[in-house]
């Protein structure tokens, strides 16, 4: 099984070159030009991003209206987790919790908030982080 997430987002162009810049991945057109794209890291999918006022053959997706990822965290390990935080902080992303280790899995997080709102974690590898 592979995850396939797939988020709502206003302009898919802008939200894609967000996310190619941030982690570092390629964009392919899933289709139908500017409404949608696919994201791949090492030949992998991981994350799609859909305009929200496009419903194709299957109708509307959400409701832009609501509260975008309300509970749902788009959670992205990164073998680059300095270089990643770097980026962010060039681009000058809201960071909501700032680069910090998380005991338990014992790596780096840092929490950012994207262009829609969605609640983003960049995290190094499990392990990954030195004990205090």
């Amino acid at each position: 099984m592979r995850p396939q997430p797939l988020i709502c987002v206003r302009d898919v162009e802008a939200s894609s070159h967000w996310y190619q810049r941030l982690l570092g991945c390629q964009s392919s057109s899933g289709g139908h030009g500017y409404e949608y794209k696919r994201l791949f890291s090492n030949g992998r999918l991981i994350l799609q991003l859909h305009r929200w006022d496009v419903g194709h053959d299957h109708g509307p997706i959400g409701d832009q209206n609501l509260a975008h990822g309300n509970g749902v965290l788009l959670w992205f390990e990164v073998d680059d987790f300095d270089a990643a935080v770097a980026r962010a902080r060039e681009m000058q992303i809201e960071m909501t919790h700032p680069p910090h280790r998380n005991p338990r899995p014992n790596h780096w997080e840092c929490w950012l908030r994207d262009p829609d709102g969605y609640s983003v974690v960049l995290a190094s590898p499990d392990g990954s982080a030195a004990n205090p």
